[in-house]
């Protein structure tokens, strides 16, 4: 009860927050200078080298992480091309023994090291699929939901500590054309270039944005999955009509 009363008394401040964020709506965000060391990893290819390669115009220094070499080198070669510091290492990020020793290589330590400073960014990609599940894409699905927990769990871990130099960004876009799920699309537009989800989330770190859907209707659907009646929601997903092509060999389309 003491818990109930408490939120009601939060209303005149919940108003405030609202309105707050409907005026930050309207008024340009400020974006944030990123002159530093900047480490992405699957840098040999789809969305990290698009990453790699917005970055490198910012003139960063770059420390890319793939453990496919040759993709690695071509991102690293187009980065000096644009002007910036590129080092590369070849890292499978499966194996915890590889990420220390190249780590030790690079930098000293990431988390504990910009907990003490209280300065830097770490930036999860996840899926809209870490948010809503799709049918014949459990492992993906499960994968990218634990994406989304590791970065809803490290903002509120980082607030409680107040370390609120050390910013966090999760990206969520829907299917893109990278080759890695079949001829996928969806009623909620075209399947999505590498290019455009990259813009969105480069705009989303300079602006300090917590969570990134693209496109950004997906806002809307994340919202809508919280609240609608279970037997809505089952309709609601017919009409996304979500297909690909399936490992087994035929056509799958969301039910």
């Amino acid at each position: 009860m003491q818990f109930f009363l408490a939120s009601f008394l939060l209303l005149p401040f919940l108003l405030v927050c609202l309105v707050e964020s409907l005026l930050k709506l309207f008024i340009p965000k400020k974006r944030k200078s990123v002159g530093e060391i900047v480490l992405i990893t699957g840098a040999g290819h789809g969305i990290g080298r698009q990453t790699a390669y917005e970055f490198a115009k910012l003139k960063c220094k770059l420390v890319l992480w793939d453990i496919n070499k040759h993709g690695l080198e071509e991102t690293a070669t187009e980065c000096r091309r644009l002007g910036a510091k590129a080092h590369t290492f070849v890292v499978d990020c499966s194996n915890r023994e590889d990420i220390y020793s190249s780590a030790k290589k690079t930098t000293k330590a990431f988390l504990p090291e910009m907990m003490k400073n209280n300065h830097g960014h770490i930036v999860t990609v996840a899926s809209a699929a870490g948010h809503i599940g799709v049918p014949f894409l459990l492992a993906y699905c499960s994968s990218k939901f634990a994406a989304v927990g590791f970065h809803k769990a490290l903002t509120e871990e980082l607030s409680a500590l107040e370390r609120t130099g050390v910013k966090t960004t999760c990206l969520c876009p829907n299917f893109i054309n990278t080759g890695f799920i079949k001829n996928p699309s969806t009623s909620l537009g075209p399947t999505l270039e590498p290019e455009e989800v990259v813009n969105k989330l480069i705009d989303g770190i300079l602006t300090e944005q917590e969570m990134i859907f693209v496109p950004s209707s997906l806002n809307f659907l994340s919202l809508m999955e919280k609240v609608l009646p279970e037997r809505f929601k089952a309709i609601l997903k017919r009409k996304i009509d979500i297909r690909f092509d399936a490992v087994i060999g035929y056509k799958m389309k969301g039910k």
